[in-house]
């Protein structure tokens, strides 16, 4: 019972901090799975391969989106390479956590997950719109940081980071 009691007041804590600071923990920790996996390679702004036990898997960054290096067909979008390139920055030769919201896989079979740098926590998903080399975009049911990454990119609009300063029309 103290357990049970000493777990809620935690978890109350956290969701305290967060409404009052803004910052966010990682979603992962109430109950929906977590996983801790090496990137194996950077797909691009937005994506990522990681090893887990059970092979390498794609993974999709959930809450934004990066402009299109390497979709088929498509020509490359302003800032992509850039967008690309800082991603690699942030997590390449890195273990990550993956937070899992509602949704675990999208319509291409992707893993779709909150990413942390596992040996000091970043939000990459949130650095990436902070910095301006993403917006934000919602597909529910996946929304647990919805708010944080869309104040993150009005933010970063603002202030014409990154894309929102090299791009026309951007957003």
């Amino acid at each position: 019972m103290r357990s049970a009691l000493r777990h809620s007041l935690a978890a109350l804590a956290v969701a305290l901090c967060s409404a009052v600071c803004g910052c966010s923990a990682p979603v992962g920790d109430g109950g929906q799975k977590a996983d801790t996996a090496p990137v194996v390679r950077v797909v691009d702004g937005d994506t990522i391969r990681v090893g887990l036990p059970s092979g390498e898997e794609p993974v999709r960054y959930i809450g934004i989106d990066t402009p299109e290096s390497v979709k088929p067909g498509a020509p490359v979008e302003c800032f992509a390479k850039r967008a690309s390139a800082y991603n690699e920055r942030l997590v390449a030769g890195e273990k990550v956590r993956l937070v899992y919201d509602i949704e675990r896989r999208d319509r291409y079979g992707r893993l779709l997950a909150y990413v942390y740098r596992a040996r000091d926590g970043l939000f990459v998903n949130a650095e990436l719109v902070r910095r301006g080399y993403a917006t934000a975009v919602t597909f529910p049911p996946n929304v647990a940081h919805e708010r944080e990454l869309r104040r993150l990119a009005r933010r970063a609009r603002m202030s014409g980071r990154g894309l929102w300063s090299g791009c026309a029309g951007a957003g």
